[in-house]
């Protein structure tokens, strides 16, 4: 990628959020990055990316119906002593929401030369929802490029079929809705009730998104590209990767990357009980159940995944 084709657009200085319409965040710098098919708005923060281990750069992979500010708790705490870069994913935020495929390998290359664009060779990455599902695919992938991985909500990708998940499925309702030609329209119009069922329903904690929040989520998708992308993504990755999983499509992959798996108790579509059949497929991987929290970990308890992630990554070198 040529040097010009890199940044669009860049902030030396903290934002107001008056340009774009992004909510403010202290210390945080707003930039437009060129990918091959995609304009990234990416998020930056902290001092400058250092060459060493301690100090890799750390990458935050959002969720769905969030876009880079689910991480507006965590980006602080990580910021004091490393360079945090928060992306908006394709379809989501302020990058944009081009047609054709969402499936997994596009997001992962898009992420991959996000970090080629920005001079990054290796990262840490803590992702949340189906982002952790493209983290774990990163490192699966491209395990050099992955120092550490901390995974919200997602445990792994050797899930097997066990009929207790029948016990899940009145909390997955949404799946199929989502992934149908209905999904635009419930979640780009009127009172997009969808997105507020999920923001609410699936925290324990209500306050943790309160009504700012949901607005902020609820703009972006108003956008009718940004509807026709949440059916997308559901249709191409969270489905179709929810099946293959199911199906064992990762049964001969072997995870390398240190990894912590962190999981609400309180989260309505996850079951501890389901969550073993990982053991021969990772060198280091643990898995933790957080007690009081549901879907939505960097708000709920984002002083617990930072402190995870902190441990992780010291040891990950």
């Amino acid at each position: 990628m040529d040097e010009d084709d890199r940044t669009v657009s860049t902030s030396s200085t903290s934002t107001t959020g008056a340009h774009e319409g992004w909510p403010e965040l202290p210390g945080v710098q707003h930039r437009f990055v060129n990918l091959p098919g995609l304009r990234m708005h990416v998020v930056r923060a902290g001092p400058p990316a250092r060459a060493d281990a301690t100090h890799r750069p750390v990458v935050l992979l959002h969720g769905f119906p969030e876009h880079w500010w689910e991480w507006r708790h965590v980006i602080p705490r990580l910021a004091t002593d490393r360079t945090v870069i928060v992306p908006d994913l394709r379809g989501f935020g302020w990058s944009d929401a081009p047609g054709g495929s969402y499936r997994l390998a596009v997001h992962q290359a898009d992420v991959v030369a996000l970090l080629d664009a920005l001079g990054l060779d290796r990262v840490d990455l803590i992702a949340h929802d189906w982002g952790a599902i493209v983290a774990f695919g990163l490192a699966l992938d491209d395990p050099e490029r992955v120092g550490g991985l901390v995974s919200l909500i997602v445990p792994h990708l050797w899930m097997k079929f066990d009929i207790r998940l029948v016990r899940q499925m009145p909390g997955l309702w949404h799946l199929p809705v989502m992934a149908s030609p209905l999904a635009p329209r419930l979640v780009g119009r009127g009172r997009q009730r969808l997105v507020g069922h999920m923001l609410t329903t699936f925290t324990p904690k209500p306050g943790a998104i309160g009504p700012a929040e949901h607005e902020t989520y609820r703009e972006r998708l108003r956008d009718p590209a940004r509807a026709r992308a949440a059916r997308a993504l559901y249709r191409d990755l969270i489905l179709a990767e929810s099946l293959r999983i199911t199906r064992g499509v990762y049964g001969d992959r072997y995870l390398q990357v240190p990894t912590v798996s962190l999981l609400g108790a309180e989260d309505e579509i996850s079951d501890p009980e389901t969550l073993g059949g990982y053991e021969e497929h990772a060198a280091d991987l643990t898995l933790e159940v957080i007690e009081g929290a549901g879907h939505f970990l960097p708000e709920e308890v984002p002083d617990v995944v930072v402190a995870r992630a902190q441990v992780l990554f010291a040891r990950a070198v």
